[in-house]
């Protein structure tokens, strides 16, 4: 492609909405164009990465089996009530565009297609025989994010590439969980990209256990907690690990001690001179259930420690059938306004204890008249702990579970694990911390969805039985842009090889030079002719803004057609390096041709 010719504008200033280097440079140079929140058009250089993403995604994915297919967009609203998540994507999380025809039947515009492929399974899978089989496709996906930003990172349309698998067991399951794993991990790497697969939460997907893939970078909004010795990586929702080991308490008797301006951690333990692990802290949540019933929570933890909302959730969800719910739609720390809708009482708050009465809640029909109470391990651990006493500017001292306290049945994990931490497989490993940006997602499903859906098949034996799943999914247009957000530098993008839009680009600094316009022509003609994709800026612009835009589109490699040419050779530029060599002429093909196969191998 001649750029004289291209759709292609460059930009030198950053846009005022961009906010993350990779955001800025994918609309400077020229690869998209916002349209509005969230919303983005492709333009052919970004296009042209797209598409070769999707290739190896394609690649991979029928190496391991799977087989490709289009699924609709629009998804009737039936499916998604049948497996439960209609409340959950419409109301709790609120991430699916929802709509109804004008038949007034209501409709979804799919963020994911689980209901829709396992509809299909159980309609089409009959006999073990058929088993185990893995559907996939690429395609755009649509989610109502609160807050679109940072480009493609978070947008309300996106390229994602999802496969589900179905299986005649658990082991089965299994199997194609693997499968799916070797082939992400070979996807990220033909990509050129610096990853790490972390465990993570199953989140809204559901399932027994899932992997996260995360490219990395700095402006990752996900933290990954790992250890150097490779054997532990997880996203910090689902990390676990040892806490410091809590300091013996210097409390000696049990007592109710005047303490006033005390209500934080950090106030008390100034004031009573103590450390944090010695402190019990008593955290007030109000969670919803989708049957409208609303329930508040009151989480007991080590007072150095915070909880992890997500696995908090994830405990809520347990206990959500004593409620009459199933899911959760929201969980909240409840603020003065939404206190004054339950509580018959001025709560004591920052002066909280583990006993605190069920009578601070006002009868209503749809608010449980008993505080859920939940301890986390490191609360349980403490003897002689400080904590509220139920009473505005005071707590108790040298209190015990047992004795002063009674200990919740709901003993549970629900602590944040943070950078510093003893690794649990090893706690002469330290956990360490990373940002990252989600590219890939896999989970093992089970039997939620064919369970919830009816999808059975005939065993060997004539019965009915369920089918296991599994699915998996690669932002495909997110990968785009981490690729850009792990690798830049203060001149523009630096592509890996083989997601690059182009492998080369021709420069000739002077159009009026006739040897410089036929030598490039030629280099041109040729490196396409032989596999090399490559532009030729025959645009007549002077030298500087050509070598500029080279840089800020981020073409692994430059030629320019210049001065050297005296000699029979040409500049080649590194884009990655800035390595910069003279080569003869009848050297260009074949050096380049090496370094790309050196750099996709």
């Amino acid at each position: 492609m001649r750029l004289s010719q291209m759709f292609f504008l460059t930009l030198r200033e950053d846009p005022a909405e961009a906010e993350i280097p990779s955001h800025k440079l994918l609309l400077r140079a020229g690869y998209m164009r916002r349209i509005g929140s969230g919303l983005y058009a492709y333009l052919p250089l970004l296009w042209r990465v797209l598409k070769k993403v999707s290739q190896i995604v394609r690649e991979e994915m029928d190496a391991a089996g799977a087989q490709e297919c289009l699924l609709t967009q629009l998804q009737p609203s039936e499916l998604w009530r049948e497996s439960g998540r209609w409340d959950t994507y419409t109301k709790a999380e609120g991430i699916m565009f929802a709509l109804k025809d004008r038949q007034d039947r209501e409709l979804g515009l799919g963020p994911t297609h689980e209901e829709v492929v396992t509809a299909i399974a159980r309609d089409m899978i009959r006999s073990y025989r058929q088993l185990p089989v893995n559907l996939y496709q690429i395609q755009s996906k649509f989610r109502d994010e609160i807050r679109p930003r940072f480009g493609l990172m978070r947008g309300r349309e996106f390229i994602m590439k999802d496969a589900y698998s179905f299986d005649l067991d658990e082991a089965g399951m299994k199997q194609s969980y693997e499968k799916m794993y070797h082939a992400y991990n070979n996807i990220f790497r033909r990509s050129g990209l610096a990853f790490r697969a972390v465990e993570a939460d199953s989140g809204a997907i559901g399932g027994s256990g899932s992997q996260e893939f995360m490219i990395l970078a700095d402006a990752g909004e996900d933290e990954v907690l790992y250890t150097e010795d490779g054997k532990y990586s997880a996203n910090v929702e689902k990390a676990v690990s040892l806490p410091p080991d809590a300091e013996p308490s210097a409390f000696k008797k049990y007592e109710k001690l005047d303490t006033p301006g005390t209500p934080t951690i950090a106030t008390l333990c100034d004031f009573l001179k103590c450390s944090a692990t010695q402190i019990v802290k008593n955290v007030l949540y109000q969670v919803t259930y989708n049957n409208g019933m609303n329930v508040l929570v009151l989480v007991s933890i080590r007072g150095d420690q915070d909880v992890n909302e997500v696995k908090l959730q994830n405990e809520l969800v347990k206990q959500a059938d004593q409620y009459g719910g199933e899911t959760v739609i929201a969980l909240t720390v409840p603020d003065a306004e939404a206190q004054q809708k339950w509580a018959a009482k001025p709560l004591p708050l920052g002066y909280i204890a583990p006993d605190l009465s069920d009578d601070y809640i006002q009868p209503s029909k749809s608010l449980a008249p008993k505080f859920l109470r939940m301890v986390d391990p490191t609360a349980v651990e403490l003897k002689n702990f400080a904590t509220g006493a139920n009473e505005s500017g005071h707590h108790v001292v040298g209190a015990n579970w047992g004795e002063q306290f009674q200990l919740s049945k709901l003993v549970v994990d629900l602590r944040k694990a943070q950078a510093g931490d003893r690794a649990l497989h090893n706690p002469s490993q330290t956990l360490k911390s990373a940002r990252g940006i989600e590219v890939g997602h896999i989970f093992q499903l089970g039997l939620e969805y064919s369970k919830s859906m009816g999808a059975t098949y005939t065993n060997e034996q004539g019965e009915p039985a369920l089918m296991y799943m599994g699915c998996y999914g690669v932002g495909v247009s997110r990968l785009a842009q981490a690729a850009v957000e792990q690798s830049y530098d203060k001149d523009g993008i630096i592509w890996p090889v083989a997601i690059a839009p182009y492998h080369a680009i021709v420069v000739i600094p002077n159009v009026t030079d006739a040897n410089q316009v036929q030598t490039a022509e030629k280099l041109y003609a040729d490196l396409n002719q032989a596999g090399v994709e490559t532009l030729l800026d025959d645009r007549d612009e002077r030298a500087g803004v050509k070598f500029k835009d080279a840089d800020l589109v981020g073409i692994p490699f430059r030629i320019v057609t210049g001065r050297s040419l005296q000699s029979g050779k040409v500049e080649v530029v590194k884009r990655a390096t800035r390595e910069s060599q003279e080569i003869v002429l009848e050297q260009v093909l074949p050096t380049l041709k090496q370094w790309i196969a050196e750099a996709i191998s």
